[in-house]
């Protein structure tokens, strides 16, 4: 009999370890969780060049106070679920979901090239195509409205916390991806010009964008931005056609 507890022990040992380990690699990189598995130390790196997003249900605040805490959870719970099934789809990792705030990068903590700018674009309109005919569970006739915001420079990752560890992002370039998301327009893309350029330079594919023009950023003064409506299906963007008309 104690050779029968014994061994029941351990096979309960087992089990929690093996749901502890899943639970880290939901919550982190995997290389990341790998690495704390093994209790290696996981030393923060500098980026380049990555793609940051950033979306926020509009008037939430509101929606909340209208609205059943359990009302709530279901609706942030079926969005996510959303929102995950497509990045899944995209070579992009989700950092973090803070309320009704979403941020995905793309470029780390796998480099991958220049391609971040395409994911993180692709994934955006995916986004937004599903949030244009996503249903509130609880409020079926009112329009959701989700806000984004894209931009691309260099950051900072690393893990932070030991009980409860995450893979954070710092640097100028998430401060400027949020001004983006909170300077936008509900069912609109707010990119920044780096944004745009980048893709002008490097993106494979083209895609179709409006200039929103000089706006003023909070803590950025003012700034030029624009709106990314899709892909092109001529194959020129908007603004290269902007550039041709000018020229003549």
């Amino acid at each position: 009999r104690r050779v029968h507890g014994s061994g029941t022990f351990f096979f309960s040992k087992q089990a929690e370890k093996h749901k502890t380990d899943t639970l880290l690699h939901s919550m982190l990189p995997e290389s990341v969780a790998v690495k704390l598995l093994r209790n290696e130390k996981v030393i923060p790196e500098y980026f380049e060049s990555v793609s940051i997003y950033f979306s926020d249900i509009v008037g939430f605040t509101n929606l909340a106070d209208s609205s059943t805490p359990q009302q709530v959870v279901t609706l942030l719970n079926e969005l996510y679920n959303l929102f995950d099934s497509i990045t899944m789809r995209h070579d992009v990792y989700k950092v973090e979901t803070i309320g009704d705030a979403y941020m995905c990068v793309s470029g780390l903590p796998k480099r991958n090239d220049n391609k971040h700018c395409e994911e993180i674009a692709n994934m955006a309109l995916e986004i937004l195509k599903s949030a244009k005919v996503f249903k509130i569970p609880h409020m079926a006739e009112e329009q959701f409205k989700v806000r984004i915001g894209l931009h691309s420079g260099a950051c900072c990752a690393g893990v932070v916390g030991y009980k409860m560890p995450r893979y954070c992002c710092f640097g100028d370039a998430v401060n400027y991806c949020s001004r983006m998301e909170s300077h936008g327009e509900p069912l609109k893309i707010h990119t920044s010009k780096v944004f745009h350029d980048f893709h002008q330079t490097h993106s494979q594919r083209t895609y179709q964008w409006e200039e929103r023009g000089p706006i003023k950023v909070k803590g950025k003064g003012v700034q030029f931005t624009y709106w990314l409506i899709g892909e092109s299906a001529d194959g020129k963007s908007t603004t290269d056609t902007l550039m041709a008309n000018s020229m003549i």
